[in-house]
């Protein structure tokens, strides 16, 4: 799990000023380096994308997909800066040139060997306190996917790389992990 820079309390400007190519989220005022990604999290992050786009684009709606690196200002303060892998926002209010004011309606995120408590407990809570009405969690290295509807009196559900998952916010969307993962 990466380890936070805690010698003080970080601001979003000093997430802007890292050097060139180096990424990190801010998560209450401690810096969490980011490691880069593995080529399977880039083909997961990509067949997502895609998959979520086209159902967005053939539906017509209000939503939006952004694939990392997209900015999300989760709180209405200078001590939160994430990068979720994927991020639907639909209401058009909460973005920017920026990036997302106020949490986005689903977050994907996919773990890494050197992140994944990341995923699983910090952001976990973050996001559920902070209005997301959706939250994956994809982990390669085990092949599952754990699904978080916030809406729903909190229901989580387990799922592997070989199941088509039913997105809660949706009525009629399944992604198929078989079309996702070659």
């Amino acid at each position: 799990m990466p380890l936070p820079q805690v010698n003080r309390n970080y601001t979003i400007e000093d997430i802007y000023n890292l050097p060139e190519g180096e990424r990190a989220e801010l998560i209450e005022g401690q810096i969490y380096d980011m490691a880069p990604p593995s080529r399977i999290h880039q083909e997961i992050l990509s067949g997502l994308h895609i998959e979520i786009g086209n159902y967005i684009k053939s539906q017509g709606g209000p939503c939006r997909v952004y694939p990392a690196p997209f900015a999300v200002f989760i709180n209405a303060d200078n001590k939160t800066y994430l990068e979720p892998d994927i991020s639907v926002i639909c209401d058009s209010d909460k973005l920017t040139d920026q990036g997302c004011n106020g949490a986005p309606d689903w977050i994907i995120e996919i773990t890494s060997p050197g992140n994944a408590g990341h995923d699983y407990l910090r952001k976990l809570g973050l996001y559920e306190n902070t209005g997301v009405r959706e939250y994956w969690i994809v982990d390669p290295q085990e092949e599952k996917i754990l699904v978080y509807f916030f809406e729903a009196d909190w229901i989580v559900r387990s799922y592997t790389f070989k199941d088509k998952i039913k997105v809660n916010i949706y009525g009629d969307l399944e992604i198929d992990f078989n079309d996702i993962v070659i």
